[in-house]
């Protein structure tokens, strides 16, 4: 694996500079933030928690999380993005922490986290069906999976698509992820993301958030 590992670290790396640049990844408008906030308030634990945000890029979503309280994991195979994720969130430096490492296979101790938080990387993953699997390992009893994802047939324009190596290239539909991840957990809802502020425009593709508890 060790050509593509580096080719995808590579690409992850030379994105680092532009990730921020669209308007769900930097959320650099405070309507957009805040519409992200909010979704996040009504989803992550009541109470503090503790979070794993995987592919956590450059943590636009970890601070979210953190400044409502949340103890927050970060893991990204890139370091460009895991270091601006650490400027991102200087403000809350000691409810977050950062780790390089494939979340296809975090670095993360089994039964440790109450929720598995990702956005937009299974499409990215050679074999999701497994790298779900292991997310499972990772959460507590109760545990939840906040999955925000999307089915957006465009991803071959950004030059890193192969569905060879990646079978959910250009995302996955709500109906394939909920059948891969049923037999893992109890309970699935599937929000559907159609407020165009949580992306910055109109969209006319299917976004969703998919919520499952163990």
């Amino acid at each position: 694996m060790g050509q593509d590992h580096d080719e995808i670290v590579g690409y992850w790396n030379d994105y680092a500079d532009a990730y921020d640049n669209e308007p769900d990844h930097g959320l650099a408008d405070p309507a957009t933030r805040e519409a992200w906030r909010v979704l996040l308030e009504r989803w992550l634990p009541a109470q503090s928690s503790e979070v794993v945000d995987l592919a956590c890029g450059t943590g636009s979503l970890t601070a979210l999380a953190a400044r409502l309280g949340h103890r927050v994991a970060g893991v990204d195979l890139a370091g460009n993005m895991v270091e601006r994720a650490r400027a991102k969130t200087v403000d809350v430096t000691g409810q977050v922490t950062f780790t390089l490492g494939d979340v296809s296979d975090p670095p993360i101790e089994p039964a440790s986290v109450d929720v598995v938080l990702a956005r937009h990387i299974l499409w990215t993953l050679p074999e999701p069906h497994a790298a779900l699997a292991r997310w499972r390992t990772l959460l507590r009893a109760g545990g939840r999976f906040l999955l925000v994802e999307g089915r957006w047939w465009s991803v071959g324009d950004q030059g890193y698509s192969d569905e060879g190596r990646m079978p959910w290239a250009g995302g996955v539909r709500a109906a394939d992820l909920v059948a891969a991840i049923e037999p893992l957990v109890q309970q699935i809802q599937v929000v559907p993301l159609t407020d165009p502020m949580l992306w910055g425009r109109q969209i006319a593709d299917e976004r969703y958030l998919l919520v499952a508890d163990l």
